[in-house]
């Protein structure tokens, strides 16, 4: 793999047009989540995401790293599923994480990819929105082992860093300003 910024441009914009998927998983996961944790989320729209797939890219320290690690889970497919699965684990919650931003919302970041990840299997969930022009990441025979990976990592990462959680939208109690 060569990294130059024409191609981490050029992975910016295959995230960008990946929305119609990956928003629908951030807000499958929001709905599925805010459940969990008897909150309300807000859901996120095809824009929202978009711009926060540019705030990310912006910063060219981030965007190199986003883009190998999209470009990588675009591509990794390995013979036999286990040893696959270990690697796309890995690379899809540091994606995750890397997108989110610094702790705590790293963290959070990682720990709802694995969330996602599971949500994307089941067949009547998220991963079932698709279109033509935008299929569900793995979603068929000879399609590349990481791509249903990389979906639940978008979706994690960009559902952690965009606003619509309660606990974000106010200055916390735990601020020492004195």
């Amino acid at each position: 793999m060569r990294l130059t910024p024409a191609v981490v441009a050029a992975e910016r914009e295959w995230v960008r047009e990946r929305a119609p998927v990956v928003v629908a998983l951030i807000n499958a996961t929001r709905v599925e989540l805010g459940e969990r944790f008897d909150t309300d989320v807000a859901s996120v729209d095809a824009e929202q995401y978009r711009r926060e797939v540019d705030e990310v890219f912006a910063d060219g320290d981030r965007a190199v790293n986003v883009a190998a690690l999209v470009g990588l889970l675009r591509d990794l497919d390995v013979e036999g599923d286990y040893p696959g699965f270990v690697v796309d684990e890995l690379l899809g919650r540091e994606l995750a994480g890397t997108i989110a931003g610094t702790q705590p919302l790293r963290l959070l970041g990682e720990a709802t990819f694995h969330y996602a990840d599971v949500a994307i299997e089941d067949e009547a969930g998220p991963a079932a929105v698709e279109d033509d022009e935008h299929p569900p990441a793995g979603g068929g025979d000879g399609d590349p082992a990481g791509l249903d990976d990389l979906d639940a990592a978008l979706a994690a990462g960009f559902q952690t860093r965009l606003p619509g959680w309660e606990w974000r939208e106010s200055e916390s109690p735990f601020a020492v300003t004195d």
